[in-house]
C-alpha cells in the first residue's frame, strides 16, 4: 500500500499548525487583506460563486435584487475570480538543493522546499483557492494546473513526495518557460536557492510581473551557507557537476566567500524591490510553519 503523501511530509502535529495557519490566512482574507483575492475583471465571464450578506461601502450594482424580493434583505453576488486565488508552485530540485548542513535537521534544501510547498498547498486548498505546481531543474520535469478541489491536493502532494534533485540548473531560463503556463492572473510561488545568474532570474521574474503575476520568492538557504562555518581542510563537491571537486583550507576562503555571499543577496533583495516582488529568505534550520505564519502575519499588514 503506498503511504500517503501528506503523511510522509507534513506530520500530524504539522497538520494541525497547517490548520491553524489556515484560520489566520481566513481572518487576513476576510480582513484587512480582503482586497488581495478580488479579481480586477468583476463579473466578466466569471463562474458565481456564493452569496454574502451586504455590507456598508459594497458597490449597488452586485446586489442580487430577486433574492431581495425573496428575502426582504440585501445579499451580494460573489463570483469564483473574486474568491479564488490562482497559485502556482514553482519548485526548484535541482542538485545544489541536496545540500544539508549540521543545522537542518537531516533536512536538505530541497526536503525543505517539499515541506513548504506542501503547507502552502494544503493552505491554499483550505480556503478553496486553486493551487498548481512545477517542479524544474534544467527545464520543467512536472506540470500541474491549478485547481482547488481536495482530491487535487493528493495529486500535488505525491507528486512533491517524487520529486527528485538532479543536474544544474538556470533558475532564469526554466522561469521565462512559465510565461506560458500562466496566462491568467495569478501568484506565482518560487521555492529555490536562487544560487545562479541574478541578472537573468530577474529578467525572468520581471516578465512574470508584467504578465499580471504576483510573485513570491521563498530563497531556501543552508546556514552554513550563510557563515561558511568550516575550520580543518575540506573537500568540497559540486551537487551539480558530480565529478567537480576541490580539497581546500576554508579558513583562508571564509573571508572571501562571504563577501560574494552578502553581494548576492544584496543584489536579490534589490531586484525583488524593484519588480515588487516579495522577498522571503529561509533557513533549514526555521520551522516552516513558524516561516509561514510569520509571512502570512506580514501579508496580512501590506
Amino acid at each position: 500500500m503506498t503511504a500517503n503523501p501528506l503523511f510522509r511530509w507534513l506530520r500530524p502535529t504539522d497538520i494541525e499548525k497547517v490548520s491553524v495557519l489556515q484560520l489566520l490566512a481566513r481572518d487576513a482574507v476576510e480582513g484587512a487583506t480582503g482586497g488581495i483575492h478580488r479579481s480586477r475583471h468583476v463579473g466578466a465571464s466569471v463562474d458565481f460563486k456564493e452569496h454574502r450578506p451586504y455590507v456598508h461601502g459594497d458597490e449597488i450594482r452586485s446586489i442580487d435584487w430577486k433574492l431581495f424580493g425573496k428575502t426582504d434583505r440585501l445579499y451580494i453576488r460573489q463570483y469564483e475570480d473574486e474568491t479564488s486565488v490562482r497559485a502556482m508552485l514553482v519548485v526548484d530540485q535541482s542538485g545544489s538543493m541536496n545540500y544539508s548542513g549540521t543545522r537542518s535537521r537531516e533536512l536538505t534544501k530541497h526536503d525543505y522546499a517539499i515541506r513548504l510547498a506542501s503547507c502552502l498547498a494544503y493552505l491554499l486548498v483550505s480556503q478553496q483557492d486553486s493551487v498548481g505546481l512545477v517542479t524544474f531543474d534544467t527545464a520543467i520535469r512536472k506540470h500541474i494546473p491549478p485547481r482547488s478541489r481536495p482530491n487535487h491536493l493528493r495529486l500535488v502532494l505525491e507528486t512533491l513526495a517524487g520529486a527528485e534533485c538532479r543536474g544544474e540548473t538556470e533558475l532564469g531560463t526554466v522561469l521565462h518557460q512559465l510565461l506560458s503556463l500562466c496566462r491568467k492572473r495569478g501568484i506565482v510561488m518560487v521555492l529555490s536557492d536562487c544560487f545562479g545568474n541574478v541578472s537573468e532570474l530577474f529578467k525572468s521574474l520581471s516578465m512574470l510581473r508584467a504578465n499580471n503575476q504576483e510573485v513570491l520568492l521563498f530563497q531556501i538557504i543552508d546556514d552554513d551557507e550563510v557563515d561558511f562555518p568550516f575550520q580543518n581542510r575540506t573537500l568540497f563537491r559540486s551537487l551539480e557537476l558530480t565529478e567537480q571537486q576541490l580539497l581546500v583550507d576554508p579558513v583562508s576562503l571564509r573571508e572571501s566567500y562571504l563577501r560574494k555571499f552578502a553581494m548576492h543577496q544584496e543584489s536579490i533583495q534589490s531586484g525583488c524591490k524593484q519588480n515588487r516582488i516579495d522577498w522571503i529568505p529561509v533557513r533549514t534550520s526555521e520551522a516552516f510553519s513558524s516561516v509561514l505564519a510569520t509571512y502570512i502575519a506580514r501579508r496580512g499588514q501590506a
